[in-house]
């Protein structure tokens, strides 16, 4: 007796195709190596479909976007599968697992895409309020069963939807920020972390309102930073300078571009009783180093956290010379035997791209650096090993000799 056919539309591989990166674990099948002929290309843009090799053998389900680059994203390995409210409970519930592990309060990266086996979703939660941004049109359809099984699982009262950014615009979905459960904070939430309290603004804020990603590397920084002079470059909200105050730095001065940031990281020192320690400087980055490194200004711990300076491919080259320039302006700021910490948030650029574009920089400052620490995100950023998408945070500490 033969298995009834599927219902769903199938897209099959090229024969040149390498099939054998997919069945062991490669997430994404490239529009390139799909054959697509008339019925391929009628797929709608999120719809689901079994992907199939060049023998016709089932290599999975996914969401189908042959218009793309990506041609079509798996979500489960078993080509039967229901995507439907049971399996959200699941995907979300081993999520959550992971981090009630990993983490001793409600304050972390709750699903990381592709990292947590749900492409496209993120999800971050500060205490009883969960904040998601829904990147890809598959999502946006299945809307409403996300939202459940997120609510179910952690007995969060308010979920936010942030419907902004590059991603859902490459999906041809709207921008929109609303509230798809309970009611919407009176203003910034406080986050303990580090020692530090940071707020965040899940409403009006970057990204979900807080960089948890960096977490991990904001407690390495804190470990030089006792009796320190801290600079704190591309701050945000407080960044690493909150950190470095909590673990006992003499004094710490955040620069961003912008204001509201800058608000929201003094607003951190006075809930860490920390502010007569904390200054801040609105600006462009590049300006504010330059004009400090006319004025002489000297610190024992320099830290560099820029946005994606080179987030495609395309934007490599430009991006790796404006890494170069940051460490070439913030290598002079650092006192002898002081520690500078460059970061990056480009998956374009891989780390040895990265570390060689600082060792550039500090090297035309006429510094000499010894690597002291490689970071990257903390745990409740779960890399695919497969997608260097899911890795994309790197931080370098170099000690600059005296």
């Amino acid at each position: 007796m033969t298995a009834p056919l599927s219902p769903l539309p199938v897209l099959r591989l090229k024969p040149r195709a390498d099939a054998r990166s997919i069945r062991h674990g490669h997430p994404w099948a490239w529009a390139d190596d799909l054959v697509l002929d008339r019925r391929a290309r009628a797929v709608p843009a999120g719809a689901l479909a079994v992907l199939e090799d060049a023998e016709r053998q089932p290599l999975g389900l996914g969401v189908a976007t042959v218009e793309a680059k990506i041609g079509l994203r798996l979500l489960d390995r078993d080509p039967a599968a229901v995507i439907d409210r049971a399996w959200f409970d699941a995907r979300i519930g081993a999520a959550l697992a992971l981090r009630s592990t990993l983490c001793d309060a409600p304050f972390y990266r709750l699903i990381h895409a592709e990292g947590d086996a749900l492409p496209g979703l993120i999800v971050d939660r500060f205490g009883e309020v969960l904040v998601m941004q829904p990147n890809a049109i598959w999502l946006e359809e299945r809307e409403a069963d996300v939202a459940a099984a997120l609510l179910a699982a952690t007995g969060c009262r308010t979920l936010i939807k942030n419907g902004t950014g590059r991603a859902r615009a490459a999906e041809g979905l709207p921008e929109v920020t609303e509230v798809l459960a309970g009611t919407a904070p009176e203003g910034p939430i406080p986050v303990p972390m580090n020692g530090a309290t940071y707020l965040a603004d899940v409403m009006g804020g970057q990204k979900t309102g807080l960089f948890y990603d960096q977490r991990d590397n904001h407690a390495f920084a804190a470990r030089l930073a006792r009796g320190a002079r801290v600079l704190d470059v591309f701050s945000h909200v407080g960044g690493f300078a909150l950190a470095a105050l909590a673990a006992g730095a003499e004094r710490a001065l955040a620069v961003d571009a912008s204001e509201p940031a800058l608000a929201l990281a003094r607003g951190g020192s006075v809930a860490g009783d920390m502010a007569e320690r904390f200054e801040t400087r609105a600006g462009d980055a590049f300006a504010v180093l330059e004009a400090l490194g006319a004025e002489g200004a000297q610190f024992d711990l320099v830290i560099c956290d820029p946005p994606a300076f080179a987030p495609s491919k395309q934007a490599l080259d430009k991006g790796l010379r404006a890494y170069e320039r940051v460490a070439r302006l913030a290598a002079p700021l650092v006192a002898p035997g002081g520690v500078l910490i460059l970061c990056s948030c480009s998956h374009a650029a891989d780390l040895g791209k990265f570390r060689a574009a600082c060792l550039r920089g500090i090297g035309r400052a006429g510094r000499d650096p010894r690597i002291i620490h490689t970071g990257f995100a903390g745990p409740d950023h779960p890399q695919h090993p497969a997608l260097t998408e899911t890795g994309y945070l790197k931080a370098l500490a170099f000690r600059l000799l005296p």
